[in-house]
């Protein structure tokens, strides 16, 4: 029998890798979650996530939940049984927040959008335009969808609903882009967003974020949906959250302060920058493989692809759910899952959170062994492409 050694390449999608210096400040015995120092330890990392998200206006609350659970957040306080909101269909998890939308009771208009193409923010528009009576309540966008690897125009669809002068509330999940790349909540004029706590802050599962602005707080006072578990109300005083919706995620309150200060040494904007040289390394890499009919990129706009992941499809008759399992059981490399309509024809590589060259080159290296043992067409070479990217980018 063969037996792992040394280090697993964690190349998934979310969760990912969680540095250690973010896990030895989980490990700590449980403290008082009502005493003065972990009172002072949540105010001051909920204060520095507004800098994350880029806002001033909105305040920013946390559960002890995954992102599932600030969607059923966002959806019982902002609306009321019957109300109708625009869900632009972005993929897998678009499909199940609007799910959860049904599920309280909404009408739920599903927007396409073209396979393989972000959201075309003037379709959103003609939606908007033909709700005359003004009964769409919300706009509910993913900024960057997990299951293809596909970013979405968030600044220019809300530049269009301000040309229309739609009041529909603006919706936003960054779960998968949150600390990878950039987001402006103020800006780009996002009334609640969206985050987990498990892909760009390098923490495990089980803390989810919504930052909330002035307007979205207001509308949340009077909607009339069921919401005991998830109720703002209680949680919030002046802008600031005092409360829980059960006990808090308190081991997850330090590893956040750790991963916060690292993210502020190496700034904001570099971590953008790294994420961004990763990705582009990572498409070149598979560009090269796709050379005479291999592997592709699945989104189909660079300008529109993720600095998080990317999601590789492999030729017609040909399984990625083999590469996966070779890449896992033979080289030590777990990558994502194609979900959905897309298993077995993708797989996803994660390049975000605490990842540095080394770690991306070798997990190619290790994937492009996977596409020879599988039989997969491909153009060998693709490690020497990605590091040319790099080179490029020094």
């Amino acid at each position: 029998m063969t037996v792992p050694r040394g280090w697993q390449f964690f190349m998934h999608p979310g969760p990912t890798n969680i540095p250690h210096r973010v896990l030895q400040a989980m490990a700590r015995p449980t403290v008082d979650f009502t005493a003065p120092a972990f009172v002072a330890l949540r105010d001051r990392s909920l204060e520095r996530m507004k800098g994350i998200l880029k806002t001033r206006v909105g305040f920013v609350i946390t559960y002890a939940a995954s992102g599932n659970g600030a969607w059923d957040a966002s959806i019982a306080n902002l609306f009321s049984p019957g109300e109708k909101v625009l869900v632009p269909q972005t993929g897998f998890f678009a499909d199940r927040w609007a799910n959860t939308a049904r599920a309280y009771g909404l009408e739920v208009e599903a927007l396409p959008t073209t396979e393989r193409r972000s959201v075309d923010p003037e379709a959103v528009g003609r939606a908007l335009a033909a709700d005359a009576k003004k009964q769409i309540k919300a706009v509910m966008l993913i900024q960057n969808e997990t299951a293809t690897g596909i970013r979405h125009p968030i600044a220019e669809v809300r530049a269009v609903m301000n040309r229309l002068g739609h009041p529909a509330l603006y919706l936003v999940d960054t779960i998968s882009s949150l600390a990878s790349y950039d987001f402006r909540m103020d800006e780009w004029g996002v009334d609640l967003t969206i985050g987990g706590s498990q892909k760009g802050l390098m923490l495990p599962p089980g803390m989810a974020f919504t930052a909330i602005n002035p307007r979205a707080w207001e509308v949340a006072q009077s909607t009339r949906n069921t919401r005991k578990y998830w109720d703002w109300r209680p949680m919030i005083e002046n802008g600031r959250q005092v409360q829980f919706c059960g006990t808090p995620p308190i081991s997850h309150f330090f590893g956040l302060e750790a991963s916060l200060d690292m993210i502020e040494e190496e700034g904001l904007e570099n971590v953008f920058a790294r994420h961004r040289r990763l990705a582009d390394a990572t498409r070149a890499c598979v560009r090269h493989w796709g050379k005479g009919g291999g592997p592709e990129v699945y989104c189909l706009d660079p300008e529109f692809a993720s600095d998080s992941l990317t999601a590789v499809m492999v030729p017609a008759g040909h399984d990625a759910d083999v590469v996966r399992t070779i890449a896992q059981d033979r080289y030590g490399v777990a990558l994502g899952r194609g979900l959905t309509t897309l298993q077995g024809r993708v797989f996803r590589i994660g390049h975000m959170g605490d990842l540095n060259e080394p770690m991306l080159l070798g997990a190619l290296g290790a994937i492009e062994l996977a596409l020879a043992d599988a039989k997969v067409p491909h153009a060998r070479g693709g490690v020497e492409a990605a590091m040319d990217a790099l080179r490029a980018s020094a």
